[in-house]
Order: structure tokens, then C-alpha cells, then sequence
């Protein structure tokens, strides 16, 4: 079958965040098998997904896995898949996937991006938990659990340039979340094209530092819309890749726009 890499949330090769995307014939194969070859693949997601039957409520199944386990949602390989879709005539139009956060929907627009609807985070405020200051490197202001679909800890810090100078100790932040934790503060010019910064370490997932983390952004956007006073935003995630995330609210629902560009196309023969 063809494997194809995709460089998602970004409109140029060797930027944004690669994933492997693997459209199937049938159904999924055993998860051993899929896990394998996300192992093999070796970017933060590798994205499985194959045709339902017409008439449903979805067009195709879609399942994510990081090298070492499977992820209930994942915003970046869904942008790859829907690329992967629209670029080879598999799918035209809107594209419905049955995942386990429920049915997601990718639309493709006129200027090449393409607009992810995905459920928003619920935010909890928590008290900042005792070690979590030494492990990122920083004091963080305030900290949220943001739900079992994302699984993170998001943390405000004082500004971009503390966000920027992280160089955390991932052993120890793995003991704070199921996944991992999101480091964000308020832009610091938003003349430049970003309304605010974050940062994503997700050592329990095998993904010291994720590129562009689409899922993240449905917690980042009901956090910094009502603070910036303004439902739609641009996130800037400040890896070494980086990537530009665009994000709407929409009440218990958060868009999520970006570009994709395929980079490696193959087979895979195992």
C-alpha cells in the first residue's frame, strides 16, 4: 500500500509537523500491526484510515498512533489525512471520519488550507502542581487540566520569550498528565501574525517536544479568547519547526485551520 509523509499546519516542506498517513482498503488491520508501523514510521502520529459504507454518518474511519501507543485525538494527522484525501481524488468536498472523539470534520477551502471541527477542551482550573515550576524551567501563572481527549496540563507562563527559552526535564513532566504538558503565554507583538505562543512536551507519548499539536489548540483557543476578547486567533507553536495554527471558536466546538504539503511518497511493504 502507499505511505505517504505530510507536513501539516504548515505551507512548506521540512516545517510544521510530519505525520504518516496510510489510507487501507479494508478495515483496520490487527493493532499490533498498526502500532508497528508507527513505531517504524517514527513521527509523533502515523494516521490509519480507510472508506466507511455510504449513507453514514461518516466517510471514512480514522485511528492515530505516536510510536508507542494509540491517541484518542490528534489535530495534525487529521489536516494530513484530509490532505492526503483531497490531493489523490479520494475524497472531494467535505470529509466526515468516525474516530473515538466522535465524528470529525475536515472541509478544504479555495486557498489550499483546510478547517479541522473538533470538540473544544473542557478547561478545569487546578492549583499549580508542586514540582511542575522545576521540571519546565519556569513558574507558571496558572494551570488547567484540559479533559481526557487531550490529556494535558496547560500551564500560562509569564511571557514569549519564557516559552521560547524552555528546556524542561521530560522524565519529570511526564508525571503530571496522562499525555503531556502545553506551555503558553501572550504574544509578545501580535504585529507578527500570532496572537500567542505555546510550546508541547509530551514524553509519555514517546514525543519529547510535538511540533504543531492540532488537539492542543482546542485548549488554547477557549483559553486566550475570552482573555484577548476575541473568538478567532492565531496560534504560533514555537518548536524547532514551527508551525501557525488558526482557531475559532465556536462554543462546545473549536475550527482549526491550516495548510499541508506531502513531502515522501512510498510503499510499504511489510
Amino acid at each position: 500500500m502507499r505511505i505517504r509523509i505530510v507536513d501539516a499546519f504548515t505551507d512548506r516542506p521540512f516545517a510544521g509537523n510530519p505525520a504518516g498517513v496510510l489510507l487501507l482498503d479494508d478495515v483496520f488491520p490487527d493493532d499490533d500491526w498498526l502500532q508497528n508501523v508507527a513505531m517504524e514510521v517514527n513521527h509523533a502520529e502515523t494516521a490509519f484510515a480507510h472508506r466507511l459504507p455510504a449513507g453514514g454518518e461518516a466517510d471514512w474511519a480514522l485511528r492515530w498512533f505516536t510510536p508507542v501507543a494509540e491517541v484518542a485525538m490528534c489535530g495534525h494527522a487529521t489536516l494530513a489525512t484530509a490532505h492526503v484525501l483531497h490531493s489523490t481524488g479520494a475524497h472531494d468536498g467535505a470529509v466526515r471520519f468516525a474516530t473515538r472523539s466522535g465524528v470529525l470534520i475536515a472541509t478544504p477551502a479555495a486557498d489550499g488550507s483546510i478547517t479541522l471541527d473538533f470538540p473544544t477542551a473542557p478547561l478545569t482550573p487546578v492549583a499549580v502542581p508542586a514540582g511542575v515550576a522545576k521540571a519546565l524551567g519556569a513558574e507558571p501563572a496558572a494551570a488547567f487540566d484540559t479533559g481526557p481527549d487531550v490529556g494535558d496540563l496547560l500551564v500560562e507562563l509569564a511571557d514569549e520569550k519564557t516559552v521560547l527559552a524552555l528546556s524542561p526535564d521530560l522524565k519529570a513532566l511526564g508525571a503530571y498528565s496522562s499525555r503531556g504538558v502545553i506551555a503558553t503565554a501572550r504574544a509578545e507583538d501580535p504585529a507578527l501574525g500570532h496572537d500567542f505562543v505555546s510550546r508541547c512536551f509530551f514524553p509519555n507519548l514517546g514525543i519529547d517536544e510535538d511540533a504543531v499539536t492540532g488537539s492542543a489548540h482546542t485548549a488554547l483557543a477557549p483559553y486566550w479568547a475570552p482573555r484577548l476578547g476575541r473568538d478567532d486567533l492565531t496560534g504560533l507553536q514555537a518548536s524547532r519547526r514551527t508551525g501557525l495554527v488558526r482557531t475559532g471558536l465556536r462554543g462546545e466546538r473549536t475550527l482549526l485551520t491550516g495548510h499541508a504539503v506531502t513531502v515522501i511518497e512510498g510503499e510499504l511493504r511489510a
